[in-house]
């Protein structure tokens, strides 16, 4: 059987800030999850995310470095406007979580819930690591994830209303 809720790490490792996906990703793959939850790093294999997409799952939670204005380290969470317009298909260098979510749709895949955990980056030239504070923000967003995935898992399971998001966390 299928995961139910793919939580997928995305960016680039040597683009310094824009590897907090991939690290968030590595933290949770050592760690324990029920069976109906898969945690993986995609990098920027946006189409292979895509592809991971049809296999059925219910809930994806992107986790990727987004830079939206405010303080280094900030973290996101929000559910993008899947009525907006449609962005580039992806290649193999995009990941833009738009993108594989527009992909996803030409590819005629499933209905599925998005959530996506942003991180503002102080950093995108190339370098391999984070900066001091988007490093710091890997550990409360592995905390984040975990609290997302349970909320999930409960309203999967019709046990609770799905709760409001907050849009940002620190």
């Amino acid at each position: 059987m299928t995961a139910s809720i793919l939580v997928a790490g995305v960016g680039n490792i040597f683009l310094s800030d824009d590897g907090f996906g991939v690290e968030v990703a590595n933290r949770l793959a050592a760690e324990s999850f029920p069976e109906d939850v898969r945690v993986a790093e995609f990098g920027i294999r946006g189409i292979h995310l895509a592809y991971e997409l049809l296999e059925g799952y219910r809930t994806a939670i992107l986790v990727d470095a987004l830079s939206r204005g405010d303080a280094p380290g900030t973290v996101y969470v929000f559910e993008p406007d899947l009525d907006a317009p449609a962005a580039p298909l992806p290649d193999g260098h995009t990941m833009h979580p738009r993108a594989v979510i527009d992909y996803l749709r030409s590819l005629g895949g499933p209905p599925v819930r998005f959530l996506v955990v942003g991180c503002e980056p102080a950093s995108l030239d190339e370098d391999i690591g984070l900066s001091e504070p988007v490093a710091a923000a890997v550990e409360p967003t592995v905390r984040l994830v975990h609290q997302l995935v349970e909320r999930e898992l409960a309203v999967l399971a019709d046990r609770s209303p799905r709760p409001a998001l907050t849009g940002q966390a620190r």
